[in-house]
């Protein structure tokens, strides 16, 4: 995102006086003293962002339902990030509070206020108005989202990842973070909420597709992974994976941060928090920038129970196909263990933290052909339909994109069965049909 200019920064459009917000008084909101004629006593007790950290005084008055909730939101207190820090944290008194100091000065400079997103950019790039101060009900993305959210999310669905498409919801319908992320969502209160995904205003996929949780979906493979693989396990593309992060202050008093490689991955974990909103086995796991040492310029072990947490995270990527290279074919998923986080994918001092996220051998999904032969004197053991008459050829297709075909046979009283894909439409099961006599 590009810089703004200083005067862009501060210029307040003449426009924004015949709106509703500009007949307010400017020290209303922002304090100081109109009436004294020296330009620095004026501004003396001047507020920058009058919605932060409260928004009840500047935007109560009118927006007294949102504002009440808002306070309390993901976004302006941050408070999963206190959470999983303090998990993690050295309980020793002296250490836990040097380890807090720390993470307020730089794990909680990306919140964001009302102010923050309506009226200019984040404080996290230091800020300036998005439009002079005219307030946009709907930020734009591009402007206030991609600020904080610039370097995995916001590149991931609008496409900025080489060799990677944007999401299709972007790429082929033009939406928008606004367009799932409501202003319900983020001006919820989410007092005791752990992390976002437990947010009851949280996006899902079913709002927009209910076919998918439908007693009949026209998709089989819906029917056939339902409650077993969360949605992105399926329909995500490789995201941004980053590790070893370290923050630390300069001679100059200014913070800084500095992180290890960034790789991009795609893998798939089992569920290390199932719920009733997240019943799935197998969900896609992101690797944060997560480091025993991380506050180790302010204090040494200040992370001392690191292993209380996986440092591969439930993650739903925003890059949403709808033909992705795991679901093209069954078997691009089944038995390819390089789609899973394995024990060899994690590192060493990383293998305690994360041992309900890695997928055991007897876990990766078994290969299509590799399932048991149809068994013609007991039909009911045989993972497939009932056995075919001796002599013909039938073929299936068990999801969208694979068929299967077997020939019937006496040899050994089993059958012979030859898997291969090919591409067929998206109009559900055929028949089961003979082919040949």
């Amino acid at each position: 995102m590009a810089p703004l200019e200083p005067y862009e920064k501060i210029y307040v459009n003449p426009s924004f006086i015949k709106t509703g917000h500009g007949e307010i008084a400017c020290e209303t909101c922002h304090g100081g003293n109109p009436k004294d004629p020296n330009r620095q006593t004026a501004h003396q007790g001047i507020v920058k962002d009058p919605t932060f950290p409260d928004a009840d005084k500047a935007c109560g008055e009118c927006h007294e339902n949102i504002a009440s909730t808002a306070k309390n939101s993901l976004h302006y207190t941050l408070a999963p990030f206190e959470k999983v820090i303090k998990a993690r944290a050295n309980k020793d008194e002296g250490i836990l509070e040097k380890v807090c100091q720390a993470r307020e000065k730089h794990c909680n400079g990306c919140h964001a206020s009302c102010g923050q997103c309506h009226v200019s950019r984040p404080d996290y790039i230091e800020g300036g108005f998005l439009r002079g101060h005219l307030f946009q009900k709907t930020p734009c993305m591009h402007t206030t989202c991609a600020s904080c959210h610039g370097g995995r999310v916001y590149s991931e669905f609008t496409g900025a990842n080489d060799e990677y498409p944007p999401d299709v919801h972007y790429a082929s319908k033009g939406m928008t973070c606004m367009d799932c992320h409501t202003g319900k969502e983020m001006h919820s209160d989410a007092t005791g909420v752990a992390t976002r995904f437990d947010l009851p205003e949280r996006p899902r996929c079913d709002q927009c597709h209910p076919d998918v949780v439908s007693e009949k979906p026209k998709t089989d493979s819906h029917t056939i992974h339902r409650d077993k693989v969360a949605c992105q396990v399926c329909h995500a593309v490789g995201y941004r994976n980053c590790s070893n992060c370290h923050v630390g202050t300069d001679k100059n008093g200014l913070t800084y941060f500095r992180s290890g490689k960034t790789e991009m991955l795609f893998k798939i974990g089992i569920n290390p928090n199932q719920t009733k909103g997240r019943p799935y086995t197998y969900v896609v796991l992101r690797h944060p920038p997560a480091d025993p040492g991380l506050f180790d310029f302010y204090v040494k072990n200040g992370l001392g129970d690191f292993d209380k947490l996986p440092t591969w995270k439930l993650d739903t990527p925003h890059n949403i196909q709808r033909i992705t290279p795991q679901n093209n074919a069954c078997n691009n998923c089944h038995g390819n263990a390089a789609l899973f986080l394995l024990e060899k994918d994690v590192t060493d001092w990383e293998q305690k933290a994360n041992v309900r996220g890695v997928v055991p051998d007897a876990k990766i999904p078994r290969p299509i052909f590799d399932r048991p032969a149809i068994r013609p004197d007991d039909p009911s053991k045989s993972p497939h339909p009932p056995f075919p008459p001796a002599n013909a050829t039938y073929s299936m297709q068990l999801t969208c994109y694979h068929t299967w075909q077997w020939r019937a046979g006496t040899k050994g009283g089993r059958g012979e069965i030859f898997p291969f894909e090919i591409p067929l439409n998206n109009k559900g099961f055929p028949p089961i049909f003979p082919r040949s006599g």
